[in-house]
């Protein structure tokens, strides 16, 4: 019996997904440019022309994933202000920005590499400041959550904001076995809502 659209398509999403989850990983371990399009297939249990057939190349897969994490980010962000009361804006941030780290502490890792390659790889670097940029619009966005608060200096508060999540995050794939997750975020909560 052939399969239906709605199972090729399932099949489709299930391949691209172990694409990108297999390179992400080959990326983290033995960094972007010494890995191979053909450890990738390889790794991913899929041939090179099917590998082809969802990304045209290497770079692509880099590029697929940048923009997925901007989406990400960006979705996160505007699910919070979602929210009427500026208090209840930050906590889902706080909630839904360590969570995703903790549970994908290698992804976090990966992307703050990235945002940290050397300027003359023009090729990562462009990569970089796409995060980078991002970064700064979600700033922005922080900031005027903390002006609805009434905060007398309110991008100074979303730089110390931004700085404890960041360090939290940090802490979190140093130190993942047993990090007090949930306590630490409730004294977030306590200190910025």
């Amino acid at each position: 019996m052939p399969r239906t659209v709605e199972e090729n398509e399932r099949i489709r999403h299930l391949s691209k997904e172990k694409i990108l989850e297999t390179a992400m990983g080959l990326f983290i371990k033995k960094g972007y440019h010494t890995t191979s399009i053909s450890e990738v297939a390889s790794h991913a249990g899929v041939s090179k022309g099917l590998l082809y057939n969802y990304f045209k190349g290497k770079e692509e897969l880099l590029a697929y994933m940048i923009s997925s994490r901007v989406t990400g980010v960006s979705e996160v962000m505007s699910n919070a202000i979602r929210f009427e009361r500026p208090e209840d804006q930050l906590k889902y941030i706080i909630e839904h920005a360590l969570d995703h780290v903790y549970e994908n502490p290698a992804e976090f890792r990966f992307y703050l590499n990235l945002q940290t390659q050397p300027e003359e790889d023009e090729l990562l670097n462009k990569y970089s400041k796409v995060l980078i940029e991002e970064n700064a619009n979600q700033f922005e966005i922080q900031c005027k959550i903390f002006e609805k608060l009434g905060i007398e200096e309110p991008r100074k508060r979303s730089l110390y904001f931004s700085s404890t999540l960041h360090g939290v995050m940090l802490m979190i794939i140093s130190y993942p076995k047993n990090f007090p997750l949930n306590e630490i975020k409730k004294q977030i909560v306590r200190e910025f809502c």
